[in-house]
């Protein structure tokens, strides 16, 4: 079969599908990725992805959709809006790659469109040319509404048949009544490789700090403040994607900044990890068993923080509130890692991408 990937052009969104697109692969299918912005900027390994967005500055779209709804805008900020804004912004987004979306599937002629719930192209693409499809979720939220609030805003609006399957990465105990076929979320680390360093447990804990992938303000803000808490902190921290922000600052001696790392592998030798409250990096922590201490923020990431503490598998701290204690206690308090070895022995237990493409795909072929 020929199956066509389609994501919103940011990593976050595109990194997520790939341990899918490599079971399909290996199972013999013709696979081909589209997206655009960083996603086509650092392809995944091994795919073909062609580009259907051209330039692409998000923060700059999302910021232009909310300016004109200000009380939404602040609300979004907050972490407060739901799903209200992100149906603007990404409607907004998806409009940028529809056309281009819509003349691959014409041209390639597509067995299976696979999507994720912001990529509503994919499914409008889809739909005009009689492609079935696969939703993938990849976030924290009810994936198909995601994809409802997303279409709804897209211009000019059609109605979206219902996907041919419903794939969800959400654990139970995490996202109660989620629907959907469970699929385990499996973490891609983009190619890179981990430094030889971090493969060797750590002589004291070590805490892996990460920060977002898509560039606005405050995006890094989490570095700066554990660069100034980790002298008064027993520990060793390892900053992920840091490297270049941190270029000539001197840091404290238990503090390295590293550049891009696969974050799965980095996990296996982590005693804890602090970061923004992107989906993906929490799925990779859930999966590995590691308590995470995760900052509220805009979009979905107080959602996010407050799943993740509300399961016991870690703490949501505002930025400005995280200091030594609140480290101390993600790498001390028992109940933390207990909960989160529960969670990664529930995802260990969901359905692997290997077997969704045996199971699932087999009615499209």
């Amino acid at each position: 079969m020929r199956i066509l990937f389609v994501a919103a052009p940011l990593i976050g969104h595109l990194y997520p599908m790939i341990p899918l697109a490599e079971a399909l692969r290996a199972a013999g299918n013709d696979v081909l990725v589209a997206s655009g912005g960083d996603a086509a900027a650092r392809p995944p390994a091994g795919f073909p992805v062609e580009d259907v967005v051209g330039p692409f500055n998000f923060g700059r779209i999302a910021l232009g959709t909310m300016l004109s709804r200000p009380r939404l805008l602040v609300r979004e900020l907050a972490g407060r809006a739901g799903t209200d804004a992100v149906g603007h912004i990404f409607g907004a987004v998806n409009d940028r790659f529809l056309g281009a979306t819509t003349e691959l599937v014409g041209r390639w002629r597509p067995d299976v469109v696979v999507h994720e719930p912001l990529a509503g192209a994919g499914a409008v693409a889809a739909a005009r040319h009689d492609v079935p499809t696969v939703l993938h979720g990849n976030t924290l939220f009810d994936d198909a509404l995601l994809l409802t609030v997303t279409t709804a805003k897209m211009r000019p609006r059609i109605d979206v048949p219902a996907s041919g399957a419903v794939l969800r990465i959400s654990p139970d105990s995490l996202v109660p009544g989620a629907s959907g076929q469970p699929m385990r979320p499996v973490g891609y680390g983009g190619g890179a490789t981990l430094p030889s360093s971090l493969r060797e447990p750590a002589s004291r804990p070590r805490i892996l700090v990460s920060h977002s992938t898509i560039v606005g303000p405050g995006s890094t803000a989490v570095l700066d403040r554990i660069v100034r808490l980790a002298p008064s902190v027993d520990a060793e921290f390892v900053l992920i994607r840091a490297a270049d922000r941190l270029a000539g600052r001197t840091l404290p001696p238990n503090v390295r900044a590293i550049g891009w790392a696969p974050l799965p592998e980095a996990l296996e030798t982590a005693s804890a990890i602090v970061h923004h409250g992107g989906a993906g990096t929490i799925f990779a922590a859930l999966a590995a068993g590691v308590p995470q201490l995760v900052t509220p923020g805009p979009g979905d990431r107080a959602h996010n923080a407050h799943l993740v503490a509300a399961r016991g598998a870690g703490l949501a701290v505002p930025m400005k509130r995280i200091d030594a204690d609140a480290v101390r206690r993600l790498v001390e308090d028992p109940s933390l890692r207990a909960a989160s070895a529960e969670v990664a022995t529930e995802i260990a237990a969901m359905p692997a991408p290997t077997e969704i493409a045996a199971t699932v795909f087999a009615k499209f072929a």
